[in-house]
């Protein structure tokens, strides 16, 4: 048996609580990871809710990212050994000591991180990487507005689009939150409650690329601050997804208008994700080019208090939950 924190039923963070659970056995092609750390997300908070139910055959344990060191293989798993430290994407399951996943979604701790650090890794880097640059197809020079900057998502793609030769712009909600996005790289920082980023967009020739978490009032907002023959990618839906839209600028203007969630994907998908960040951006963290912003560590027991902090949006950068702890 192993510690876990469960969903004991639908509701706010009060509703996660500590119990055992048998310890997974790997499947063909996965591999188990003993838990020092789990990242914390929004999707943990929409389950937690009721609004985001698993995939078939995924844990019902919260948690899609955790750091560790691997503790069990699966038939069929080569690229990795008994002791390997690694970060990893989960199909959930992440808020235990123990959890499964295909071996090809872990990736080595990049050089200079530590557990905690790696932990912020993968949700937020597979989900950046897919959407910002294979989906949304992002290019030097271009000017890319993400939403949401002092989020984990936000934090992380304006450090990718910035090292990757972008002009980058984002909103956040105070003045400490947008100082915080100026230092990763952003070129400005609107505090959406003083300023309108539609017209500070449009002032700037529009945006290439816009990449949004919040949606409802904000979608057709974005259509207008993109330029011609720009792109929006939506992640999320924090004000809702359904919206009255008028699409003839999408016409007019030949507006792109596309969106994905990562944790429905394939198993493949995942794998050909990993395959690139490890190629392409893991060198970059190593350099210390790019790095994990943290906010804040919780024990393994106080999930509920990290759920409430990252639902205050307080925060900068990830949350995480200290598991099995170590370097």
């Amino acid at each position: 048996m192993m510690q876990a924190v469960e969903i004991t039923q639908p509701g706010g963070p009060e509703v996660l609580a500590l119990t055992e659970r048998p310890m997974p056995e790997p499947a063909h092609d996965q591999v188990v990871i003993k838990v020092a750390y789990a990242g914390v997300n929004r999707p943990d908070a929409l389950q937690r809710a009721g609004l985001y139910n698993p995939p078939a055959g995924a844990s019902d344990l919260p948690g899609l990212e955790a750091a560790g060191e691997i503790a069990a293989l699966g038939a069929g798993v080569t690229d990795w050994k008994i002791g390997d430290r690694v970060c990893a994407l989960l199909p959930g399951g992440g808020y235990a000591a123990y959890v499964a996943t295909p071996a090809a979604h872990c990736l080595p701790v990049p050089a200079g991180l530590t557990l905690a650090q790696a932990a912020c890794l993968p949700e937020t880097f597979f989900t950046v990487w897919s959407n910002v640059f294979l989906r949304g197809g992002l290019q030097a020079g271009e000017r890319f507005l993400v939403h949401g900057g002092s989020s984990g998502i936000g934090t992380t793609a304006i450090q990718l689009a910035h090292v990757f030769g972008a002009r980058v712009f984002t909103t956040a909600g105070s003045d400490d939150k947008c100082a915080a996005c100026l230092a990763l790289g952003a070129e400005a920082a609107f505090n959406y409650r003083e300023t309108d980023y539609v017209e500070k967009m449009k002032d700037l020739g529009g945006a290439d690329l816009i990449l949004d978490m919040v949606g409802g009032p904000y979608i057709q907002r974005n259509i207008a601050a993109l330029a011609d023959d720009g792109r929006l990618v939506q992640i999320a839906f924090l004000q809702g997804p359904k919206v009255e839209l008028n699409l003839t600028q999408m016409m007019t203007r030949r507006l792109t208008i596309t969106g994905s969630t990562l944790r429905p994907q394939s198993d493949l998908a995942k794998a050909r994700i990993a395959q690139d960040l490890r190629q392409h951006v893991w060198p970059l963290i190593a350099a210390g080019r790019v790095r994990p912003v943290m906010d804040q560590t919780f024990a393994l027991a106080d999930a509920a208090a990290a759920h409430a902090r990252m639902e205050s949006s307080a925060h900068i950068g990830k949350i995480v939950l200290e598991v099995a702890g170590g370097r």
